[in-house]
């Protein structure tokens, strides 16, 4: 046998072996949801050819989407099936007043049975895991991309609960973490090796699945970073003296994500606003409340910045939603990536409390 042979049985052998290796579950994936190429320039938002790929027992197939609607190919297993939404990718306004119950989780990290079964004990939805929140809102400080095996049964999930939530009333508020801004920038090393399969199958990179030409990446470009609602701040990291020192308003920095996720590192920090924005300082990275020589006196000037009386982040780990500084400050990455268990905060009349895992309810 040649050496080119040899070297083309040895190399069928491995692939062989590797998927031998895979759980049977990771050969299955999707949807992935795409602008079909040559859509007309008299192509409304409603009516926009839009095509939707699925991986099936390792192969891929393709379906044309029809009045918003997915099928799944047979024999595909439980991949989701959306109603698509145009509704729920329009920009929607950063600030809110009035709202009588809240609650808010962060980073989960694709560990849709952690989420599902948290939200379920909670009654935040029902037994069909469809909205049962009414007209409350909810708010999930960024980070589902990246470390679990579940990020896309962890994006749909949350965009029909987006739509749902709309529809009864309520509001869904998806804010951008580090790890959105790292994916869809190109920052690949925390995604899991599930998804190489995609990328292979489609001859995509993973953020390329999630680009401004995708249902969920169009998704994703339309959120926001940071939310007030009522007297509280909802952001992933937090927010450093820095900003004050700019002068920045939620309104300004929400449009400057918006505007730029997506673009590489290297770009971004070539601009000095954008490089504070996107990285050390910025809200979605800052970790500066849960140091030794943070001061209650600094605290207090950023909370009179906001004009807000509490400031929710997630990003940095805890064992439970963690109150600081008299709970000015409310940690709620309750460390759900660990695939075990997890919290949430709820607010109900002013009224801050933990919403544990088993469904129970302690006081904040």
């Amino acid at each position: 046998m040649t050496k080119s042979l040899l070297l083309a049985a040895s190399l069928l052998t491995a692939t062989m072996q590797l998927q031998a290796s895979e759980p049977l579950a990771y050969q299955f994936d999707g949807p992935y949801v795409f602008d079909s190429p040559a859509i007309s320039k008299t192509a409304t938002q409603t009516d926009k050819p839009q095509t939707a790929y699925w991986i099936c027992n390792a192969k891929l197939h393709s379906s044309v989407v029809s009045n918003n609607s997915l099928k799944r190919p047979d024999n595909c297993g439980q991949l989701p099936e959306p109603q698509l939404s145009d509704a729920i990718k329009q920009v929607m306004p950063d600030s809110y007043r009035g709202v009588n119950n809240v609650v808010a989780l962060s980073d989960v990290h694709g560990q849709y049975d952690v989420l599902i079964s948290l939200l379920k004990n909670q009654k935040i939805i029902d037994a069909d895991n469809n909205w049962a929140f009414g007209d409350g809102h909810m708010v999930i400080t960024g980070d589902m991309f990246d470390r679990g095996d579940k990020i896309n049964e962890v994006l749909w999930f949350v965009y029909q609960l987006d739509k749902q939530a709309k529809a009864a009333g309520g509001m869904l508020h998806l804010l951008m973490g580090n790890h959105e801004q790292m994916v869809l920038g190109g920052d690949l090393r925390y995604v899991h090796e599930r998804y190489d399969l995609a990328s292979e199958l489609m001859a995509k990179s993973n953020d390329e699945l999630y680009g401004a030409d995708t249902e969920i990446g169009q998704w994703l470009r339309s959120k926001h970073t940071l939310v007030k609602i009522n007297d509280v701040l909802y952001m992933h990291g937090g927010i450093s003296s820095e900003w004050l020192d700019r002068g920045l308003t939620i309104a300004q920095a929400n449009k400057l994500f918006r505007d730029n996720i997506g673009k590489p590192k290297s770009e971004l920090k070539q601009d000095e606003l954008l490089n504070f924005l996107f990285y050390g300082n910025g809200p979605t990275w800052y970790r500066g409340y849960f140091k030794d020589n943070f001061t209650e006196a600094e605290l207090d000037k950023i909370l009179a910045y906001f004009k807000v009386n509490h400031i929710t982040v997630g990003h940095t780990s805890q064992k439970q939603v963690l109150g600081l500084f008299n709970n000015k400050v409310i940690a709620i990455d309750s460390s759900i990536k660990l695939g075990k268990q997890g919290e949430l905060l709820l607010i109900e009349n002013n009224q801050f409390s933990r919403g544990l895992f088993d469904g129970a309810r302690k006081p904040l």
